[in-house]
């Protein structure tokens, strides 16, 4: 970002009301919400929070909408969510600039998450005129037995903090190609992007009510989670709030999918490349948006034969790292989300230290001087990590990376599915065997060899274990959103 940019951006009047059914509201029964700025540890809007009437409000419009959308013929509807993939393409520097100002994700990284959720919405419009059902023989008459894949209704989509823009693209572009309406949820700690995408819809001719947004904490999402009106909920976050959703579901029997988790690890052999490897060890772990992401690859696994070449090279990225404003066109990482994640990431370190969990080799301190006042954690490391400590085995959600060592091939598989989560699973080899056995053998829903994660819309990202249920992506995608009707016709 130029410093003219960066000037925009300081200039920048958030979005903070609801918006329900094509109407901005305010005066929420769900109160106000005084939204802090992670950089600064100051107030940089106060937002609107969604309470019950809302929530069935949003139902209504959101029910009336979804029959305007399915009634439309499937050329128009691809055409507007094509329209709409243009709009967010055009609009990528005020939704980045919005993304920063929600949880300071660096804008170095921001313009990607805009424009993840763009190219999903032009892939999931090009499925709208061609997803088809199927016609299936089942006896010697002549019977006609089709299976049909039809829309829920209303979807209710609960988004996490760290990422809606991605959310908007993995989940809310295949609902609507699905012919479904959408009540998206996003954090209370993140809602001036989504708010921003809502009035998009608007702008380009979808019906009113279609995508409503309404940013709330737990009780908003509770009163979404049991509304008899919703007929699915996606949920992307953590496995304790989504056995409290499946839970808060169960009432209505409401189908929840969920995208959680993950302890993911990083095995480096010693055939890799140690230079990219330790490059992509520091921004698919401490770097990438300061390790607040479900796909932190948290868990380094090192050969013994090139440990201290591979930290020597790992520690160097991280030395070298600015840190700092996320608006800052230099800067690499930038803090984490809040005081209460500070204290609670800062806490797991204390703990690792005093109970001897691994051997802290670098960080482990919030940052002084001129980023006192924000939320600022230095990358850490742990070295010679037990993988079964709570530092090895609980999702972190912070700059914070265990690193170990390994032996033999076998061993690096096994301490790398020792876990109970799956969503990624990273592998550095030039091995070409290697990369095809070891990434089979990995309990993971996505196997990244060489590379950092890169989800796309063409191929489905979900996890094994408890990392999630469910896929975004692909025609996996497009089917979660979709249920099967099968009609059978005696001639």
């Amino acid at each position: 970002m130029t410093h003219s940019a960066k000037s925009e951006a300081l200039a920048d009047t958030l979005p903070t009301a609801l918006l329900i059914g094509g109407d901005q509201v305010t005066g929420s029964s769900g109160g106000r919400y005084e939204h802090i700025y992670p950089v600064t540890g100051q107030p940089n809007a106060t937002i609107e929070l969604a309470g019950d009437v809302e929530v069935d409000r949003a139902v209504k419009a959101a029910k009336e909408a979804q029959r305007e959308w399915i009634a439309m013929t499937p050329a128009r509807r691809r055409d507007l969510m094509i329209d709409l993939a243009d709009a967010v393409k055009a609009d990528v520097d005020r939704l980045a600039r919005y993304n920063v100002h929600d949880f300071a994700v660096t804008y170095m990284t921001s313009p990607g998450h805009v424009m993840l959720a763009e190219s999903f919405i032009r892939y999931y419009a090009g499925w709208v005129d061609k997803s088809t059902g199927s016609s299936t023989p089942v006896s010697d008459k002549f019977d006609v037995n089709l299976i049909e894949r039809e829309p829920y209704g209303v979807v209710g989509i609960i988004a996490p903090w760290n990422g809606s823009m991605v959310v908007i693209g993995l989940n809310v572009a295949p609902a609507l190609a699905a012919g479904n309406a959408v009540i998206l949820k996003p954090s209370e700690l993140s809602p001036f992007s989504p708010l921003r995408f809502g009035e998009i819809c608007l702008e380009v001719g979808l019906p009113a009510g279609l995508v409503n947004v309404l940013p709330s904490g737990p009780e908003g999402g509770e009163a979404l989670v049991r509304h008899p009106g919703i007929d699915k909920i996606h949920f992307t976050g953590g496995g304790d709030t989504a056995r409290k959703i499946i839970a808060t579901a169960s009432p209505n029997l409401t189908p929840v999918a969920t995208e959680l988790g993950g302890k993911s690890a990083n095995l480096v052999f010693d055939d890799a490349d140690l230079d990219q490897a330790a490059i992509l060890a520091a921004w698919q772990g401490p770097l990438g948006q300061s390790g607040q992401s479900c796909a932190c690859g948290s868990r380094i696994l090192v050969q013994n034969s090139v440990y201290d070449a591979f930290m020597e090279r790992f520690l160097g990225v991280l030395g070298a790292a600015t840190i700092g404003d996320p608006f800052d066109p230099s800067t690499m990482m930038g803090p984490v989300v809040s005081q209460a994640a500070t204290d609670r990431i800062l806490s797991i370190v204390d703990r690792a230290v005093d109970e001897k969990m691994g051997t802290l080799i670098t960080g482990g301190r919030r940052m002084g001087g001129d980023l006192s006042e924000g939320f600022f954690i230095e990358p850490t490391v742990f070295a010679d990590v037990d993988n079964r400590s709570s530092l090895a085995t609980v999702e972190t959600f912070g700059p914070v990376v265990s690193v170990m060592r390994f032996t033999e091939e076998s061993e690096a598989v096994a301490l790398a599915n020792d876990t109970t989560f799956g969503l990624n699973a990273f592998l550095q080899t030039t091995d070409l065997r290697r990369a095809h056995r070891v990434a089979r053998a990995l309990q993971s829903g996505s196997v990244w060899v060489n590379q950092n994660s890169d989800i796309q819309p063409q191929s489905p990202y979900g996890g094994y274990k408890q990392s999630g249920s469910g896929r975004a992506g692909g025609l996996e995608g497009l089917h979660e959103f979709q249920q099967v009707k099968n009609i059978r016709i005696g001639m």
